[in-house]
């Protein structure tokens, strides 16, 4: 029987098949094991920050607590994010791409994202994530000292107007509510949906076009960063739009065309790379798509099923010698394990009438 697929796609089918691991490589040695463990917590801020600024509710978790070379406000960091040209106009990330084997898995988790199915959520509705995360339990400044994982449930408001209260987290053994957090004496005031509050409905209306996406999150980063006066030299955007997009990813529930598009528009980030085994929070092996953060010293990887292609989780570890720890040192990682639409606060899956 010949084989129908030639050209282009047959070379891609090639690379992609090299890239992913045999089902007989998943027993790894402990050595390599230990060299491939997991997934990034990214920074929040446990100090005076949280009574003044608005937290950031995807981010609100154990976290690997790291130097300067990133910003943590309102309970989040975005390592380095979008910056401007001389026109105060908000630049992209730069019209190189990831390499060949990168663009090729993207361009398959698209593929597989795609055809997954839509779902109509509510105003009033909530968007419920159950994860595993384990982050730094480390002194500050010190060494990271990855704790266990630990399961963490989060419920997000689709309200399409702004609001104060967002939703709710449950996470070591208490509930923590997310609102809008302001100073005394001043008037609250909600927060919309977008990157920072992205909704079921706002991710549905970002473009589907990879480059128009990465012009829409670059400008929007850019807003954020502003606020906040954060200087150009912290500024890089091609990482900023790798962090954006795995911001989304996480703790959200994600319409089909838009996880085509921000996996399409990943396949445009110069630097993002495979790991060819990645394991989540839950022990469950995959491939991994990676980027360094080289002005911070560590690498972040989404992590895949290396069959179905699904979004599993997240990892990082350093990528050289640091006061957090040797190079290689795990420093945070997470894993998705349930993802609804759900009617109420508190309310799960299995209990929904």
């Amino acid at each position: 029987m010949n084989d129908r697929t030639s050209g282009p796609a047959r070379a891609e089918r090639e690379e992609l098949a090299r890239l992913l691991p045999a089902p007989a490589e998943r027993d790894l040695p402990p050595g390599r094991l230990l060299h491939h463990k997991e997934s990034l917590m990214q920074l929040i801020d446990q100090d005076g920050d949280r009574a003044t600024a608005r937290p950031r509710p995807r981010l609100l978790r154990p976290a690997v607590l790291l130097p300067a070379a990133g910003l943590a406000l309102g309970g989040v960091l975005f390592t380095t994010l979008a910056v401007t040209g001389p026109d105060e106009t908000p630049r992209t990330a730069s019209t190189a791409t990831a390499p060949r084997g990168a663009a090729v898995l993207l361009d398959r988790i698209a593929t597989v994202a795609s055809k997954s199915d839509a779902i109509e959520v509510g105003d009033g509705q909530f968007v419920y994530v159950r994860t595993l995360q384990a982050g730094n339990e480390g002194k500050f400044g010190g060494p990271v000292k990855l704790g266990k994982p630990g399961e963490r449930e989060v419920w997000m408001t689709q309200k399409s107007g702004p609001v104060i209260d967002e939703g709710l987290i449950h996470e070591d053994g208490r509930y923590y509510p997310i609102e809008v957090g302001v100073p005394d004496g001043e008037k609250p005031v909600g927060y919309p949906a977008g990157l920072n509050r992205p909704t079921y409905t706002w991710l549905a209306s970002l473009p589907t076009d990879p480059d128009a996406l990465l012009r829409r999150l670059a400008g929007e980063i850019t807003a954020d960063q502003d606020a906040r006066n954060t200087p150009a030299g912290e500024r890089d955007p091609d990482q900023d739009a790798f962090d954006a997009i795995g911001e989304l990813l996480r703790e959200t529930l994600m319409p089909p065309r838009t996880a085509a598009a921000l996996y399409k528009a990943a396949a445009r980030i110069p630097g993002v790379s495979v790991d060819s085994d990645a394991v989540d929070a839950a022990g469950r092996h995959g491939i991994g798509v990676a980027r360094d953060n080289t002005r911070a010293g560590w690498r972040t990887a989404w992590v895949f099923d290396a069959k179905s292609l699904e979004y599993l989780g997240e990892r990082s570890y350093l990528i050289r010698d640091s006061s957090l720890g040797r190079k290689g040192t795990v420093t945070g990682r997470s894993a998705v394990l349930e993802r609804a639409v759900v009617d109420a606060l508190r309310e799960k899956p299995s209990t929904k009438a």
